[in-house]
């Protein structure tokens, strides 16, 4: 089976470029329920690709609503064998400065209250799957490489933290996440990662540091700051994402 990537946009990431020539885009009904945004199937460059924001079209979906079960359901119906995730996140550890790309390698999920598994009960079997090692190092591999090809920095490892949102965090519960280990916070890597991981689709993370977290500067994180950051850095996770494919395909 010929494998096919997707790529799953975070904030600030709604759309590839205007290279992407879109064959098929719809909503997709799945058993549990629809897709955060239309499912875009087509070629980037010349390499197929598949994209859906996880946020919807126009970020109206907050990070407790989105329906991460029906995203991979979908994604893994049309054939996804590989997920390349965008995510906007806080920086914690001293490496994690604002503007900096980083590829994480551990999770930790402080997220309640969500659809987290596909093994809900209702069809009569549970899944365990193991979880040491939430993203693919495989293709963590070949996001590395490719950032060494584009010559475009990339932190390698570290762990997210992953928030209910969509409110930022206190400065003392940055406190606890650092004590934890944790090197970032966002608030959409879970139960993504683990649906993935119950689906057998490779998965791993890029992360756009867009803002200190809280307590970390002395003063108060503004919208603005951080809106002005994403817009400087979508360009290099594009370009990340783009050379990953090449190379992938290749």
């Amino acid at each position: 089976m010929t494998d096919l990537y997707a790529v799953i946009g975070g904030s600030g990431l709604y759309s590839l470029d205007e290279e992407f020539e879109i064959e098929t885009a719809e909503l997709r009904d799945t058993p549990y329920g629809q897709t955060s945004a239309e499912l875009q199937i087509g070629k980037w460059h010349g390499n197929p690709v598949a994209f859906l924001p996880r946020h919807g079209r126009d970020h109206q979906i907050p990070p407790h609503k989105i329906n991460y079960r029906a995203n991979l359901w979908a994604l893994q119906s049309v054939g996804v064998s590989h997920i390349i995730a965008a995510n906007a996140v806080g920086g914690i550890d001293s490496r994690y400065t604002p503007q900096v790309l980083g590829l994480p390698d551990q999770i930790i999920d402080y997220t309640n209250n969500r659809e987290h598994t596909f093994s809900d009960g209702d069809n009569n079997q549970v899944q365990h799957v193991d979880f040491s090692w939430p993203y693919s190092g495989t293709l963590r591999d070949s996001i590395k490489i490719s950032a060494q090809r584009r010559d475009i920095d990339l932190i390698d490892g570290g762990v997210y933290g992953c928030s209910n949102g969509p409110r930022l965090e206190s400065a003392a519960e940055i406190r606890k996440m650092k004590a934890d280990g944790c090197s970032m916070i966002g608030m959409t890597g879970m139960p993504e990662a683990g649906l993935a991981r119950e689906l057998s689709i490779q998965y791993a993370a890029i992360a756009l540091v867009v803002n200190w977290c809280a307590g970390i500067e002395d003063r108060e994180i503004t919208m603005d700051e951080i809106n002005h950051v994403l817009h400087q850095g979508v360009g290099r996770i594009r370009q990340l994402i783009d050379e990953t494919l090449r190379q992938s395909y290749s």
